[in-house]
């Protein structure tokens, strides 16, 4: 992202009592600091609290297995063209097996083709979901098949909580981390 950082990390010496805590409990927590989205989250501490229990949840503890929640991530991450989620996130999906075909063709803005069946019924999902805001029979019917009414429910989750992170550092202007392997995200048509 070219644009300056509204919102870059707080001065330690200026936190509050409550920023402090926060603070705290994500660097001794799985995430090992105060990164990415929580960076501006910080200035809403109540907020970061929950937001970063829910995040912990659909990262670390939910019924989809990790290559569908990070393929999810990827798709997010491209509808937003937010910088911070790519460069973090392409890496995880392709660790836990998602191709680079199928990340190639996300950054384009192309749907992938070929596909296995679980990662077809979650880019269904996601794409009816962000162009018609809900799915159909089909896609439903499809997604239940995959990853039954849990799996499903996760994966609505996991694409509505980084949709939110990714809009909040949007606005943020948070800038990405170097990622190795990692192409910059450009714009694109989507």
């Amino acid at each position: 992202m070219n644009a300056a950082v509204r919102m870059p990390p707080l001065d330690p010496a200026t936190l509050d009592e409550q920023q402090r805590a926060v603070a705290k409990a994500l660097t001794d927590g799985p995430r090992g600091g105060v990164k990415g989205p929580f960076i501006p989250l910080l200035r809403s501490p109540a907020l970061v609290e929950h937001v970063g229990k829910l995040g912990e949840y659909l990262r670390f503890g939910s019924a989809l297995e990790p290559r569908i929640s990070e393929l999810v991530m990827v798709v997010v991450a491209r509808e937003w063209t937010n910088a911070f989620e790519w460069a973090v996130h392409v890496p995880l999906a392709l660790k836990n097996g998602v191709a680079r075909a199928t990340i190639d063709a996300i950054a384009e803005g192309r749907r992938p083709t070929g596909l296995p069946a679980d990662e077809a019924a979650a880019c269904a999902v996601c794409d009816e979901l962000a162009r018609t805001r809900g799915v159909s029979d089909t896609t439903y019917r499809e997604a239940i098949e995959r990853f039954g009414e849990r799996g499903l429910i996760d994966l609505l989750a996991v694409q509505g909580y980084f949709a939110m992170v990714c809009a909040i550092m949007n606005v943020a202007h948070s800038p990405a981390p170097a990622a190795e392997g990692v192409a910059p995200l450009r714009s694109c048509p989507l």
